[in-house]
């Protein structure tokens, strides 16, 4: 079935809908924060404690500072927007992969006595999941998609290596690793050869 012009217009509002109330919420949580003392930063992971396992989802959505939250703000409402066209249900399985293997990551790995927060697991999640998925699912579109993304953000790979002791290397590497594992769990099932839809 061939997608109208009115369904693709409803995606793109929708999808813009979701990722200017997901950076909202991204804004408020850090006023709430500043206005505590930071009293939501006990909410990051720190690592190999059982119960930090409980933070690994809420640590994805608080940052420890202003410059922070807007070094996540762009780059996550630009790759959130182009993700979420492909549908939100999709999209939300896909975050979710992306948060529990970045969370899970750093807790394993990060170092012990630190505490990991901020939504950057989730920017190198989705840079991972649309570098790949056109190739996963075969689709022209979205290969062009994930290479112009590549030439765009291409410099967030640095951010995988341990080249700065404040910045949480293990939380980019494992989100990018989710993006990628979660390109091939929701990829798109291949139609029949000689299959032609209108």
């Amino acid at each position: 079935m061939r997608e109208t012009g009115t369904s693709a217009t409803a995606r793109a509002v929708t999808a813009g809908a979701v990722m200017i109330a997901w950076i909202a919420l991204l804004w408020l949580l850090e006023v709430v924060d500043t206005a505590t003392g930071h009293a939501l930063d006990t909410y990051g992971v720190s690592p190999r404690e059982p119960a930090e396992l409980a933070d690994v989802v809420p640590s994805a959505f608080l940052h420890s500072g202003w410059e922070h939250v807007a070094s996540n703000s762009v780059p996550l409402l630009v790759l959130g927007f182009i993700a979420a066209l492909g549908g939100i249900r999709r999209f939300a399985a896909v975050v979710l992969v992306v948060i529990v293997t970045a969370g899970l990551g750093v807790w394993l790995t990060a170092p012990a006595h630190t505490v990991t927060l901020g939504a950057s697991g989730v920017v190198f999640g989705l840079f991972g999941y649309l570098l790949v998925r056109g190739f996963v699912d075969r689709r022209p579109l979205d290969i062009v998609v994930g290479v112009v993304i590549a030439a765009v953000y291409g410099s967030l790979l640095w951010g995988v290596l341990p080249t700065d002791s404040g910045i949480s290397w293990q939380g980019h590497l494992f989100g990018l690793t989710g993006g990628v594992v979660a390109a091939f769990a929701f990829r798109r099932p291949r139609r029949p050869k000689g299959h032609v839809t209108v």
